[in-house]
């Protein structure tokens, strides 16, 4: 077990399911349990898993002035996100350049709450926080058990009233197995799914208490790497992992702007201020790669750091690779030269000893316009 300076408090219920704890975020998580994550994966896609990503970061933000901060600090207009609404919100440096991404939860007219993952919002918000009107808390008794799948909704029916009027991202304060708890419709997955906030002293008994009721609906604990599987298909990004700080430019420093990760959309219509504002619209027509899919003709999977090569010349490189078992398709995203990063064009993945042969493809693989995050019944 990896020792780390953040603990949940279902690390014994991990281990009991053959996890070794491997560092993610500063916290001990179960990246893998004693069976194939392939069947972690099914489950989510077809049933639904229950997954501990309290590794998150959770920050509360306070005070009359926290509004203003998190809308300099962030790209979305935060005007526009009322009490119990959340946003997927992307943070820029001076210089335009993607250095972290969130949700943004309003919890009433001067709070909120900040989730992120290992990039350097914490850091920023400190520093903005200090000398005006507001308090930052960073709340790692907080736990997140993140329950994805389509029968999460149906679940959670028989215990919270309400839960199938809940939009996509929008949250509810509410009680669960007796326990107070903040229930967001969010997640990692692609899926219909929702993010159960809680105490750390209520965690085991949610935890056990859905796992013990959902048992004959098929629903199971799945380990944290089965997101890679499920964000590859659904185009979800990991920060750093399909970044440039794992894969570095050449004759550029570390840094990715939101055109070529394909993250523009974060920006809210009109908005202009906002950290790195000036430089993002100026980068505008400047990508040096873009984001983009490939499809092979294997069952192998290509490997993060794999070159892509195609007309004699590499033209990128893979930053994670999946197979399905249920569509029998071998899936990758790539770091691709934007000429490249169109539908179609034979490639060849460079794989240790193998040349995987395969197109690009356009993203996401899976339910391309989002009908099952977003259903309405």
């Amino acid at each position: 077990m990896t020792y780390s300076w953040r603990h949940s408090v279902l690390s014994d219920r991990h281990s009991t399911l053959g996890s070794s704890l491997e560092d993610w975020n500063g916290m001990g998580t179960a990246w893998t349990y004693d069976k194939d994550v392939q069947d972690d994966y099914v489950a989510i896609r077809t049933r639904a898993g229950l997954m501990d990503v309290s590794g998150l970061k959770k920050l509360h933000l306070v005070g009359p002035h926290a509004s203003g901060i998190l809308d300099y600090a962030t790209t979305r207009d935060v005007r526009k996100i009322t009490p119990g609404r959340s946003a997927y919100a992307t943070v820029l440096n001076d210089q335009g350049k993607f250095i972290d991404d969130c949700i943004l939860y309003r919890t009433g007219p001067n709070s909120w709450m900040v989730v992120h993952g290992a990039g350097a919002l914490h850091e920023v918000l400190a520093n903005m926080v200090v000398g005006r009107n507001a308090s930052l808390l960073f709340d790692d008794d907080l736990h997140d058990l993140s329950l994805q799948g389509p029968v999460a909704v149906d679940f959670l029916s028989k215990h919270v009233p309400g839960i199938r009027q809940l939009k996509y991202f929008h949250h509810m304060q509410t009680t669960l197995f007796g326990a107070p708890v903040m229930i967001s419709r969010t997640g990692y997955t692609g899926e219909r799914g929702y993010e159960i906030f809680c105490k750390g002293e209520n965690a085991p008994l949610i935890w056990d208490s859905i796992l013990a009721d959902g048992k004959e609906m098929g629903i199971v604990p799945t380990c944290f790497t089965a997101l890679d599987l499920l964000r590859v298909e659904s185009c979800l990004l990991f920060y750093p992992y399909d970044n440039s700080e794992i894969y570095p430019f050449d004759e550029y420093p570390a840094g990715d702007t939101l055109w070529e990760l394909g993250l523009d959309f974060t920006v809210s219509p009109k908005k202009t201020n906002f950290r790195g504002a000036a430089a993002h619209f100026a980068l505008k027509g400047h990508e040096r790669i873009k984001i983009y899919g490939l499809l092979l003709d294997t069952d192998a999977v290509a490997q993060a750091g794999d070159a892509v090569y195609a007309q004699g010349q590499k033209i990128g490189v893979v930053t994670c690779g999946m197979f399905s078992s249920l569509t029998g398709k071998s899936m990758a995203l790539a770091r691709l030269l934007p000429s490249f990063a169109t539908e179609g064009k034979q490639i060849e993945v460079h794989s240790g000893q193998e040349v995987l042969k395969g197109i690009t493809h356009s993203l996401p693989f899976d339910d391309p316009q989002k009908t099952k995050r977003t259903r309405k019944d």
